[in-house]
């Protein structure tokens, strides 16, 4: 069964970053795509970043590029989501989420995920 467990989420001024941490577990870890997620107060649930763990290649939602970064250490599993230059309106609850790897297209709907951290961004 797969496992996903984020952590680091925090409150931090404008301006500020974090780096969001998703330790992954009991599946083919190379063979899945990788997503980040994100879902403020009311609104539904984003794809800001994903990777393929296979052959590297990521992609970040407009909204996001230039100022986060995904990145992934195979040797510990595990997935990051590192965020600079934080904005309000970037509160909300971040979720990781993995998929089966197809074509190394990471979009579409993703199958495990984990319990999210919340991200606070204060003006």
């Amino acid at each position: 069964q797969v496992q996903l467990v984020e952590s680091g989420g925090g409150s931090v001024q404008a301006g500020g970053s974090l780096r969001l941490s998703c330790a992954a577990s009991g599946y083919g870890y190379s063979s899945y795509c990788m997503g980040w997620f994100r879902q403020a107060p009311g609104k539904g649930r984003d794809r800001i970043a994903s990777m393929s763990i296979r052959s590297g290649r990521t992609w970040l939602d407009d909204s996001v590029k230039g100022r986060f970064t995904i990145s992934q250490d195979s040797a510990k599993n595990t997935v990051y989501l590192q965020m600079s230059s934080l904005e309000p309106e970037d509160t909300a609850m971040y979720y990781c989420g993995a998929r089966l790897n197809s074509g190394d297209y990471c979009g579409g709907p993703y199958d495990y995920w984990g319990q999210g951290t919340q991200v606070t961004v204060s003006s």
